[in-house]
């Protein structure tokens, strides 16, 4: 027996010895302060076609964030899933500046409310202005004018970036405050983790009664929401956050589609949030590994969501972030092999403009360089909605 495990453990070895020197630069080492990931959940990535009439009429708005998600982040994702995403496959390319309102540094408040508002907002403030007064959110006026509304997210809903789309408070952490803004005529379909601020508030009065007099229907596990076909659904789906990937399973990819299957009913049409909520999160920890994960687990959502757009000929589709986390850079790789290294500058966001990629009728509006905020003017011009 011990010579049997011998034996095995030579094999590891120099199997592991024999992988690495496959890589570019032979017999690898990372750099100092650098570190190596070999992806392990890679995915295929299908053709999809381009929009047959550019000029086709919007019906429905796509916005998929990808949180702390610069260049570097798409790279190393695109590297480790062999040179390959679906994001690639975006036709138009622009990037956006992310400094919030006197602080050139900003947070996933202040920029996500510039994306869902137009206007600029304090760190940590939910879609107020200096006085606190609430700024009206493209969610809210989709609402306003006839459009189903919805949100989907791989951490609780009541977190700052799918907050930023419906609810108006000073400060972030004021989360049971922010669920009282998801009973509302607003939003029709939300899906991420948070049940706790909603069922178990540590300030009392507990939200299911009020949800249900507005008409949701509450989800609890996935696998009650395939029965689901229409109307307005609340999916909380952990107390906190959602978990990381892959223990969460295809829940992002999954919950994206249900939601467009819900919200796509609707004969004006509709606005939708996706949020890969945690490649920030990765990078606040230099987890490389962790960063890869999640950006994968984003891009084959993207994937979904454009093979649905390119169906429907009336959707556009933007994929950008709120701001860059970690100072990530990409030093060298494999795409061959899934091999990635990078390093991080920073534990916390950094400045840098991050990118915007666009598919469908209106895409052509998102090239050059703007302000964070014009994301918001982009979509409002794109329903054709006045403030």
């Amino acid at each position: 027996m011990k010579t049997l495990y011998l034996f095995f453990s030579l094999f590891l070895a120099l199997s592991s010895y024999g992988q690495t020197k496959t890589y570019l630069d032979g017999n690898y080492k990372p750099e100092k302060g650098g570190a190596i990931y070999i992806a392990q959940h890679t995915h295929v990535v299908d053709n999809i076609n381009p929009i047959a009439n550019p000029n086709a009429e919007i019906r429905n708005v796509i916005l998929m964030i990808g949180d702390g998600m610069g260049v570097a982040q798409v790279f190393a994702g695109m590297t480790a899933n062999n040179d390959r995403l679906y994001i690639d496959q975006m036709p138009v390319v622009g990037f956006q500046k992310t400094k919030a309102k006197k602080k050139y540094r900003t947070d996933s408040a202040a920029a996500g409310s510039a994306l869902a508002t137009g206007k600029k907002t304090h760190y940590t403030s939910i879609s107020v202005d200096e006085e606190g007064n609430p700024n009206p959110t493209i969610l809210e006026y989709a609402s306003g004018n006839g459009y189903a509304t919805g949100l989907v997210v791989a951490c609780k809903v009541t977190h700052a970036t799918p907050a930023v789309f419906i609810a108006h408070v000073s400060k972030r952490n004021q989360y049971e405050d922010i669920a009282k803004f998801f009973v509302s005529d607003s939003i029709d379909v939300f899906f991420g983790g948070g049940s706790d601020d909603f069922f178990k508030r540590k300030s009392g009065g507990n939200l299911r009664s009020a949800l249900k007099a507005k008409g949701f229907q509450i989800v609890q596990q996935m696998d009650s929401l395939s029965v689901i076909k229409r109307g307005k659904v609340a999916g909380l789906f952990a107390g906190g956050h959602m978990d990381s990937y892959p223990e969460r399973g295809e829940f992002l990819p999954n919950a994206s589609n249900k939601a467009i299957e819900i919200l796509n009913q609707d004969d004006r049409g509709f606005f939708m949030m996706i949020e890969g909520s945690q490649i920030d999160w990765a990078c606040h920890d230099n987890d490389l590994a962790y960063e890869v994960r999640e950006m994968l687990d984003f891009d084959r959502t993207v994937g979904e969501v454009l093979k649905f757009a390119a169906q429907d000929g009336h959707t556009l589709v933007i994929v950008t972030a709120d701001h860059e986390t970690g100072g990530m850079s990409v030093i060298n790789g494999d795409p061959a092999h899934g091999m990635v290294e990078a390093k991080f500058n920073t534990g916390g966001h950094s400045s840098l403009m991050v990118p915007v990629f666009a598919y469908g009728p209106g895409a052509e509006k998102f090239s050059g360089i703007y302000e964070n905020t014009a994301i918001f003017d982009k979509m409002m011009e794109a329903f054709g909605f006045n403030k």
